[in-house]
């Protein structure tokens, strides 16, 4: 499990075909406690694992349907990349939960600037935006944002300063790929109303129990 907080933002150094995958190098500012082999660390919001480490670098295996289903597939040599090792027993939670496993591709269709801050309009499919609330939590290439708009196929959040400069997310365009993995929670609930025939679970039983 993650936070979509990030901790480091890395560059690929090197994407090359391994197999019937693809083995991902990539370069970091050292963490105080280095790496372990096998260990989870978030790339773009994509959980993968360590299979090679060093001083400020280490490589990851990537399977072909991760990389097509990411939008790692459109990351070349040089970008940067987002980086969040795995949470530990005992560490703050400051973010949200996020699994790591990316829902969808979705699409960065508008920027605006507001002055102090600036919006996102992403497009996503109507499942995802189903499971999306207003002021719910998402994460937009591993980071943890909190949703200001939705529509029917797609969801704005609001990105400050910081973010956007401690994070890769400053270097995306309008029309640029983004990984997005929606609220786990909103997922568990989208399931549960979608099984209320059956079960006789409604929105309205959710909402009187306190889950909306």
């Amino acid at each position: 499990m993650f936070t979509g907080l990030v901790q480091r933002v890395g560059v690929l150094k090197r994407l090359a075909r391994a197999g019937e995958g693809w083995t991902l190098t990539l370069t970091h500012t050292p963490w105080p406690d280095a790496l372990v082999l096998g260990e989870s660390v978030a790339v773009q919001g994509a959980c993968l694992t360590v299979t090679a480490h060093g001083e400020g670098w280490f490589t990851a295996d990537v399977l072909d349907e991760t990389l097509q289903r990411t939008a790692l597939r459109r990351l070349g040599e040089g970008a940067r990349v987002n980086l969040e090792r795995a949470l530990a027993l005992g560490d703050r939670l400051g973010g949200h939960i996020v699994s790591g496993h990316v829902d969808e591709r979705g699409v960065l269709s508008a920027i605006e600037d507001r002055g102090r801050d600036v919006a996102w309009w992403i497009t996503c499919s109507a499942e995802l935006a189903r499971q999306t609330v207003l002021k719910g939590s998402v994460a937009i290439d591993g980071v943890s944002l909190t949703v200001s708009g939705l529509s029917d196929d797609g969801f704005e959040v609001n990105l400050i300063p910081h973010t956007l400069k401690e994070t890769s997310l400053c270097d995306r365009k309008p029309g640029d790929e983004v990984n997005l993995e929606g609220d786990l929670l909103g997922k568990y609930v989208a399931r549960l109303l979608g099984q209320h025939v059956r079960s006789g679970i409604t929105e309205r039983m959710l909402a009187e129990n306190g889950f909306l």
